[in-house]
């Protein structure tokens, strides 16, 4: 068992089946020694679990649950990694961390929710798992999703 896997194990974390592309593109492309993830999507054994705006109100997405999707999305963007370099034990950065949150238009909090994806990462990978990032509110996201999330990590 790879270190990162025995890690996964730990936390209690199941890394997900790479999720199929729902357009034309794939799921990462390596480029050197980085790992570019298209953005993932929160799916669950292939659909959404939950659709529509985050904010505060009824028929909005909580923030809350937000940011168990942003989470969820993470760990789909690792499964897309992984199936491009072979292991996770050959990250040696998670360099970037861009979130996309469908928002209310009077919802501020895109940061809070896009925590998901990175504290899961400094969960896993510690160190190498700090981070820079941008959260950023828009609109609409594919399939009403209410959150997507893209990796960009080093390797050796």
């Amino acid at each position: 068992m790879s270190q990162i896997e025995a890690r996964l194990a730990e936390l209690g974390i199941e890394l997900p089946s790479v999720v199929p592309p729902v357009a034309s593109y794939v799921p990462a492309v390596v480029s050197g020694s980085m790992v570019f993830t298209s953005g993932q999507l929160p799916m669950v054994n292939g659909s959404l679990p939950a659709t529509g705006k985050v904010g505060v109100g009824s028929g909005l997405v909580s923030a809350e649950d937000a940011q168990g999707y942003a989470r969820q999305c993470a760990l789909n963007a690792l499964a897309a990694i992984q199936s491009v370099i072979g292991s996770l034990d050959r990250i040696t950065q998670v360099v970037k961390v861009t979130g996309f949150v469908a928002s209310a238009p009077d919802f501020t909090g895109q940061p809070g929710v896009i925590n998901g994806a990175s504290n899961v990462l400094g969960e896993i990978f510690g160190d190498i798992g700090v981070h820079a990032r941008s959260a950023v509110g828009v609109a609409v996201l594919p399939l009403d999703s209410p959150v997507e999330v893209e990796l960009t990590v080093s390797f050796a």
